[in-house]
């Protein structure tokens, strides 16, 4: 294979530590083992490197209880394979197509081969807590809104640049607002020792 995972396995980690999903969260997977190899979308596809990135992410997300959905290439509408009942519980429309490497992609084909019931489905919409991105092949349409980046640009896979997010809900109130119990727990605080009216 020759590729140093490394990076890739650092990448997870920063995501997941910074996510920091809870149990049953569905994180989105892109990726093009083309770039990484340093080739065009589609032109330089690699098994054996797609098995070994889904060998290194399947046990975190495991320890985790995290879903994972891996985003096809553009010859299947970008669609995902995931878990057929996490498509069920979320209600997603699914399609009939079967990833394989020259449509749909390494990392598709083998998760999808992997799975004991995949299901592929057209779209997340929005439901992904979690995205990593490998070779730019754009995954932030699957995440939830607010997305936040996470840091990854000193980080390469072979010759593809990764890129992760993941979902927040979104702040609302005014400048009054507070957003976290430990300034909440102060300000109660502040409020309940000033003086009484006279």
């Amino acid at each position: 294979m020759g590729i140093d995972l490394r990076p890739f396995e650092t990448a997870l980690d920063r995501l997941l530590e910074a996510a920091r999903p809870e149990p049953g969260a569905l994180m989105v997977l892109g990726g093009s083992t083309s770039a990484v190899r340093g080739e065009r979308f589609g032109q330089a596809g690699d098994l054996e490197l797609a098995e070994a990135l889904l060998g290194l992410i399947y046990p975190r997300l495991a320890r985790r209880a995290l879903v994972l959905a891996v985003q096809g290439c553009e010859h299947v509408n970008r669609s995902l394979v995931l878990p057929r009942a996490a498509a069920q519980r979320l209600g997603l429309q699914e399609v009939r197509v079967v990833p394989v490497p020259k449509a749909g992609g390494p990392l598709a084909a083998v998760h999808y081969q992997r799975l004991p019931d995949p299901a592929v489905v057209a779209d997340l919409r929005g439901e992904a807590r979690l995205g990593l991105d490998v070779g730019g092949v754009l995954v932030g349409m699957h995440l939830k809104p607010v997305v936040v980046p996470v840091p990854l640009g000193d980080l390469r896979l072979g010759a593809a640049s990764m890129s992760g997010g993941y979902s927040r809900l979104p702040l609302t109130g005014g400048r009054r607002a507070v957003y976290s119990p430990e300034e909440a727990e102060e300000a109660l605080r502040a409020f309940t020792s000033r003086p009484e009216p006279r």
